[in-house]
């Protein structure tokens, strides 16, 4: 099963999960996350935005085709 990650990355290193996890257990590292995601936001947020808009914008101007009106017939 290929997993559809946020970050977009299709390889790298690989997070191994435990198959024997009870749910509380999957439960404490979700919440976990959560909370490192919360604190980083605390810090970060405005910049993470910033960078994000910047990365954004910078890959939709390199895939635009400019096309001459010839082009269009």
């Amino acid at each position: 099963m290929k997993l559809h990650l946020p970050s977009g990355l299709q390889r790298g290193l690989a997070f191994l999960i435990q198959d024997d996890w009870t749910p509380a257990q999957a439960c404490a590292v979700v919440e976990l996350l959560d909370d490192l995601r919360e604190v980083i936001y605390s810090h970060y947020l405005l910049q993470i935005q910033q960078y994000l808009q910047d990365d954004r914008t910078e890959y939709t101007r390199s895939t635009d085709i400019n096309l001459d009106d010839e082009d269009l017939f």
